[in-house]
């Protein structure tokens, strides 16, 4: 059985650098997926990030090149790293993990274990 625990977040101001991370306890997997979602208020839950197995990331068009995803398969533990926070980042944070290769489009249905969240609050 495969659980998740993300790190806690909290209260940041607009252009900080926080760093969420996810421990996967559980059974390891030689072929997996692992992502990060969001949703904010009044919003559809969506996918951030996410990484495979081969270590490659997507990431949804709003974050490229402000946050990265990785994975430290020694600590089992996945990090999303978060620069020049914005307010519309503001968002209950999740991690998941599918046994499987990534998807092509983030789906929620797609992962088989995720993580009870995390708010990430930033204020201007």
């Amino acid at each position: 059985q495969v659980q998740l625990t993300e790190s806690v977040g909290g209260s940041v101001q607009a252009g900080g650098s926080p760093r969420l991370s996810c421990r996967q306890l559980g059974s390891i997997y030689s072929v997996y997926c692992m992502g990060w979602f969001r949703q904010g208020p009044g919003k559809e839950r969506e996918g951030v990030a996410a990484i495979d197995s081969d270590g490659r990331s997507s990431y949804v068009d709003s974050v490229k090149g402000r946050f990265t995803i990785s994975y430290d398969i020694p600590k089992n533990t996945l990090y999303l790293q978060m620069n020049s926070l914005k307010p519309e980042d503001t968002a209950m944070y999740y991690c998941a993990s599918a046994a499987r290769d990534c998807p092509s489009r983030a789906v929620e249905s797609y992962y088989d274990h995720w993580g009870r969240g995390t708010q990430v609050t930033v204020s201007s």
